[in-house]
């Protein structure tokens, strides 16, 4: 009896394909095994008019019979097994025969051990899965897609490949694991597309690709099929030297940009074609800059593909694609290639913390709070306006582990600053009584979000290659960077928020009563061995009517830069990484906008000479250049040793001297924090010996009153803070002085013992 198609016709799972609804089409499309002797083939097509199956083995070609109105052909053909085969297509329009492949004819890419790995939220490069990959399978070239979605009804690719017809390239399921997957042959690299969620309530919604490598440029919001494959890197030296970096004992200068706003081309805002430079512009104008400035890293605020310029990156909906605001995925390998060629890190600003509502991102991306929690006193940030992942879902969990590698792993980053931990690490977080859930304890502590910081911070540093991570953590959350053995969440740095606060607060309020908050400047030392900081003055401390750094500051305005100077040479003293904000350098009056670049004008010569901006750009520089050359400023920031007091009562002058220490080097360092200069300042010395002055932020040079030590100091048998030795110098107003300090022979330190104190000394 012959066979025939009505036989095998699934009118149901068929009407459901032609309404984009069917969640199997593996059910009705693609080829099947009829019996021992014949293979079922059927597709859908509805713009053809006929349809051709030729199996390539034999040439021979069987038509298809259109079995709807819809566009269902179906054919029975001869073969003891599924043969490779093509469709010859005939359009109804064109009357052209095009050859296409079988989507369905392509086995799934993912396996068991896949879906086992992810579902227990353990894939580290499920990335190289999940998403849009250009790849050939049997010699047929074309994208694979794939999205985690399990409670959705439905999911289809859409694009401009298929005039965005849910019904054409419905993809199957893979129970186990919730995954929708479907190889696309002719697909490639530039192609955009989406998916088509049909949701578990009936709902349709559009969604861009979490796991999408590359985005159209905003206002659009599809992602774009790309292959991050095709670049050859040339930062192998770097590559390879970083593996020997320890973060707690190098010279760490860190310069925040905001890739958007550093420079902008002169055009008009409006101008949608170049509103920014490209990355591949960007990198020589950042390089030779921060070469010059001596800085030993830049930190970019988020580059992760976001809807919206005025949230500054941290709104992501790519967290797997560079914006493509600047440039393609190409171009950012390239900025960061750069970098390291010169000699320069980069560090990424990572947002793990929220994501926002809009309709094409993660929010209830199946139909269902998948991403997030589905009580908004867990899973939204109230006054933010965004949704917090739900960590204890191993499947979220692994999307930002993944992530995390994968900026590490495809884009050669060398650390990620994550943002807002503290928000992560609260269930209460910027929320009143009856907005939060407690914890299984009844506290308030997030265990989940605390378990999944581990786990990030763990597989960070198991690739051993020198990368670090960084934690941006406002409160007194203990061991932040304490080793996850020992209960801590194991980052290699933590922003130092409660020292730029206080030293903030005390050089704005007006030298004359600053004595009176001399303790915000010795306090941060009461804390500084419970982690490992980085002292920052970011971008968040120059927006929002905060004011510049030059605006902080009282008085005149060269008692401003002077403050700053005094700043920016206090911050590279004091133990701690070191991070500054673009634009505070050369003292920037206006406050930060993303909208415009930084105002380099001011850089340029005024009538007289070198403006104050560019001499304050230029001791910047010079700074960054002598903390990196001497290994006492950095070395031993993370111990006791390196550090020591040596007058911290001195509030009626608003004056402290401290040592900076190591093996090799012992520096003495002077902060006056008041526009008085002293000609006799007598201070207590750390032992017997000859003090030059090697740093003073007042030299006429950086646009001081040139109040300098230029010969060198022998210290005197004369007791002083606490100290059996001291010596005399000048102290500059508003200014920071470095001394550097040599010890003296038993029998020279006799000679300078008769020779005695000066008269000034000896009547004190």
């Amino acid at each position: 009896m012959a066979l025939q198609l009505e036989d095998f016709m699934q009118w149901p799972e068929i009407e459901a394909l032609e309404y984009a609804e069917c969640g199997c089409p593996e059910l009705v499309l693609g080829p099947k095994i009829a019996d021992k002797t014949h293979v079922l083939v059927t597709t859908f097509m509805p713009a053809a008019e006929t349809i051709k199956v030729r199996v390539s083995e034999t040439g021979r070609s069987y038509k298809m019979t259109q079995m709807d109105e819809e566009g269902y052909f179906a054919v029975i053909i001869p073969a003891r097994k599924i043969p490779d085969y093509c469709f010859l297509v005939t359009e109804k329009e064109t009357l052209e025969e095009r050859e296409l492949m079988d989507p369905y004819a392509f086995p799934p890419q993912i396996d068991g051990l896949d879906m086992s790995q992810f579902n227990n939220g353990v894939h580290d490069t499920i990335y190289e899965k999940l998403g849009a990959h250009p790849m050939t399978i049997d010699g047929v070239q074309g994208t694979y897609f794939a999205v985690w979605a399990p409670n959705a009804r439905a999911v289809s690719v859409v694009g401009d490949f298929n005039s965005w017809d849910s019904r054409l390239h419905p993809m199957r399921k893979l129970e186990d694991a919730g995954i929708y997957e479907l190889f696309i042959p002719g697909i490639g690299k530039g192609q955009i597309y989406k998916y088509e969620i049909f949701g578990s309530t009936g709902q349709r919604v559009l969604k861009a690709d979490p796991f999408g490598n590359y985005a159209e440029k905003r206002p659009a919001t599809a992602s774009v099929v790309w292959n991050l494959t095709e670049y050859s890197w040339h930062d192998g030296e770097w590559m390879r030297n970083r593996k020997k970096w320890k973060a707690k004992k190098e010279a760490m200068l860190i310069y925040e940009v905001s890739l958007g706003s550093f420079r902008k081309p002169d055009k008009s805002k409006d101008d949608e074609e170049s509103p920014f430079y490209s990355y591949r512009e960007l990198a020589p104008m950042l390089c030779q800059y921060c070469e010059e400035m001596g800085y030993t890293h830049i930190e970019l605020m988020p580059v992760m593909e976001h809807p919206f310029d005025g949230s500054w990156g941290y709104q992501v909906t790519g967290y797997y694609a560079p914006t493509s605001r600047y440039g393609t995925p190409e171009e950012f390998m390239y900025f960061i290639d750069t970098m390291h060629q010169h000699g320069i890190g980069v560090i990424l600003d990572w947002v793990p913390a929220h994501f926002p509502k809009d309709e094409h991102g993660l929010a209830r991306f199946d139909g269902t709070c998948l991403y997030e929690h589905l009580d908004p006193r867990q899973g939204e940030h109230p006054h933010w306006g965004t949704l917090i992942y739900n960590y204890g879902r191993p499947q979220v969990v692994n999307f930002l582990v993944a992530n995390a590698l994968f900026w590490l792993d495809k884009f050669h980053a060398d650390g990620l600053r994550m943002d807002a931990v503290a928000s992560m690490l609260y269930l209460d977080y910027g929320k009143n009584d009856g907005e939060w859930v407690a914890n299984m304890y009844g506290g308030n502590e997030n265990l989940e979000a605390v378990a999944f910081l581990q786990r990030v911070n763990e597989r960070i540093h198991a690739r051993k290659d020198g990368s670090i991570s960084i934690a941006e953590e406002s409160t007194a959350w203990p061991m932040v960077t304490g080793k996850t053995e020992d209960g801590g969440l194991d980052f290699d740095l933590k922003w130092n928020m409660g020292w730029m606060n206080d030293f903030l607060e005390y050089m704005r309020t007006d030298p004359l009563f600053r004595k009176g908050r001399h303790g915000m400047l010795t306090f941060s030392m009461m804390y500084q061995y419970s982690e490992e900081f980085v002292l920052v003055f970011s971008h968040d401390e120059v927006v929002h009517l905060k004011g510049s750094m030059y605006t902080k500051m009282p008085g005149t305005p060269a008692e401003k830069f002077a403050s700053l100077r005094l700043s920016y040479g206090y911050m590279a003293a004091h133990p701690g990484k070191k991070l500054l904000f673009m634009g505070q350098e050369f003292g920037q009056e206006r406050e930060w906008s993303e909208e415009r670049s930084l105002d380099w004008q001011l850089l340029e010569p005024v009538e007289g000479g070198m403006s104050p901006n560019e001499k304050l750009r230029q001791y910047v520089g010079i700074l960054n250049t002598f903390y990196r050359a001497h290994p006492a400023m950095y070395r031993e920031d993370w111990r006791p040793y390196g550090f020591e007091w040596i007058s911290t009562l001195d509030a009626d002058r608003s004056v402290i001297a401290f040592l900076r220490r190591c093996k090799e080097e012992t520096l003495l360092v002077l902060c006056n924090f008041t526009p008085v200069s002293y000609e006799k300042f007598r201070v207590g010395v750390p032992f017997a010996g000859k003090y030059k002055e090697i740093f003073n932020s007042d030299a006429a040079e950086f646009g001081g009153g040139g109040f300098v030590n230029p010969r060198l100091k022998n210290s005197q048998k004369v007791k002083w803070d606490g100290r059996p030795n001291s010596m005399e110098c000048k102290l500059a107003p508003l200014a920071v002085q470095i001394f550097s300090c040599t010890k003296v022979s038993v029998q020279q330190g006799r000679s300078a013992a008769k020779r005695g104190p000066s008269k000034s000394a000896a009547k004190k």
